[in-house]
């Protein structure tokens, strides 16, 4: 039949977290006998307490230890059941991390790929020879600004007095290339004669005006 019409699917397979969801479930269910063992243990207890010794008693105290052999025995499938619940949590989480290690490596590998591609664009040569010629630039740059800045003030080896003495001599210079015609016209005509000498003690008060000089070559 199943030649005719095929197979049916293959389930899948149960992972680690249903394993272990179906182990606490099972846990689960056998602490819930534990706990009506327990309360049964309480009533032959106390039934052995209000009896005195005799069948009916030995009666109560064997079913007493039935029901404790029992519960140890539920408590032994508990411990194991924790311990293949943790065993596969240790294995889930152990899993877990190394999908997430492959991760990164991949993440990895193909940022060492992009890496590897982009450094091959890049001549370190080429940026070594561009670092060397904008250090050459700099200080170009340097040597222009300071040229550009440097003052024109009077050097400080220059004394006060030597350039004050320099400038008389300057206007001394001038003073002497006057021109002759400047000298002409503050100077009084050829053809006055000299003025008499008269003493002062002679004058007395009354002014007197100088004769007239008489005309050369008349």
């Amino acid at each position: 039949m199943n030649r005719i019409f095929g197979s049916s699917s293959a389930k899948p397979k149960p992972s680690l977290q249903d394993a272990i969801a179906s182990t606490d479930q099972r846990t689960a269910t056998i602490e819930v006998k534990v706990r009506k063992l327990d309360a049964e243990l309480s009533r032959y207890k106390e039934q052995m307490s209000k009896m005195r010794n005799g069948p009916g008693r030995d009666a109560v105290q064997q079913r007493a230890l039935r029901t404790l052999k029992q519960k140890k025995m539920y408590e032994a499938q508990i411990a194991q059941l924790e311990q293949q619940s943790w065993n596969m949590e240790s294995t889930q989480l152990t899993t877990e991390n190394l999908r997430n290690t492959m991760a990164t490596v991949d993440a990895m590998k193909v940022a060492n790929k992009e890496l590897r591609r982009q450094y091959g664009k890049v001549d370190v040569d080429k940026i070594e020879a561009m670092q060397w010629d904008m250090e050459d630039l700099m200080e170009q740059a340097n040597e222009i600004q300071e040229t550009m800045s440097r003052s024109y003030a009077v050097p400080d080896e220059i004394d006060e007095a030597e350039l004050q003495a320099g400038q008389l001599d300057a206007l001394s210079d001038f003073d002497e290339s006057e021109p002759s015609y400047l000298t002409e016209v503050t100077a009084g005509p050829d053809f006055l004669d000299e003025a008499p000498h008269v003493p002062a003690n002679e004058l007395g008060n009354t002014p007197v005006a100088a004769p007239k000089a008489a005309i050369s070559g008349s």
